[in-house]
């Protein structure tokens, strides 16, 4: 079962971060269809935020057919996002793990990291997967 992080200082609203840690499991393969996600009061437990939070994260899911709630069991998995297939997702990991790495042993901070990569996405054409 997925356990949900939250980050104070990433500038994301917590909805968003429950939004994108769940789109990220079903693209690595950590969540798959039919797997259960943590109830409402699990996460609120868990994280100390509001119900309401929660609940707009899984309602965003829902909409956008990565879940479904099943009223009085709980919110389920019901397909992963378009995209690359899991296989794919780790070997792209793996060459950004060793990135990431080689750029701590430059004396690249995570926010020097991440201005380059922001930058380098901003630069790169856009391509559509089909």
């Amino acid at each position: 079962m997925i356990e949900f992080h939250l980050d104070s200082r990433s500038g994301v609203s917590p909805y968003m971060q429950i939004v994108q840690q769940v789109r990220q499991a079903l693209r690595l393969d950590l969540l798959r269809q039919g797997d259960q996600l943590p109830t409402v009061k699990e996460v609120v437990g868990q994280l100390a935020i509001n119900p309401n939070t929660v609940l707009k994260a899984y309602r965003e899911l829902e909409h956008e057919g990565l879940v479904e709630g099943r009223q009085g069991v709980g919110t389920f998995v019901a397909r992963r996002p378009e995209g690359p297939p899991p296989g794919t997702q780790a070997r792209l990991a793996r060459g950004l793990h060793k990135w990431v790495t080689s750029a701590r042993a430059e004396g690249m901070d995570d926010d020097a990291m991440e201005a380059l990569l922001r930058d380098t996405l901003r630069a790169a054409p856009a391509t559509r997967v089909a």
